[in-house]
């Protein structure tokens, strides 16, 4: 399989299974770090578990409500931040590097979709 970058309006998330050490990429049109396989696991499989959750509260709060919903696995921390429909993220890398990034609202229904299409075989 063939390195994947996929882009959108303020994000961008990449896959390259050839790569020896960092197989995946995360970003924005300003800044990208690359990411281990784990790491990029991870950060997918937060992402989706913090839409969900979003996504859940959104029936128990005020529309004007503000919410901050945080997860963590042992390699990233996660934070989604604004209203269930519209959120920014936050991620730290819990690894040997010290990386920290964030999207815009606006970006993040892309990146969303990105990340759960982008390694599928």
């Amino acid at each position: 399989m063939e390195r994947v970058i996929k882009t959108g309006n303020g994000w961008r998330i990449g896959w390259n299974p050839s790569a020896p050490e960092f197989k995946g990429l995360v970003g924005t049109d300003d800044w990208a770090v690359e990411l281990t396989e784990a790491e990029l696991n991870d950060f997918c499989r937060l992402l989706a578990q913090l839409a969900e959750t979003m996504k859940q509260i959104a029936s128990e709060i005020v529309d004007e409500e503000k919410i901050a919903c945080e997860v963590e696995s042992d390699l990233v921390w996660m934070e989604a931040e604004g209203y269930p429909h519209s959120y920014s993220l936050r991620f730290i890398l819990n690894s040997y590097r010290c990386v920290e990034g964030k999207w815009d609202a606006t970006a993040l229904p892309g990146l969303l979709q990105a990340s759960n299409t982008l390694k599928v075989f």
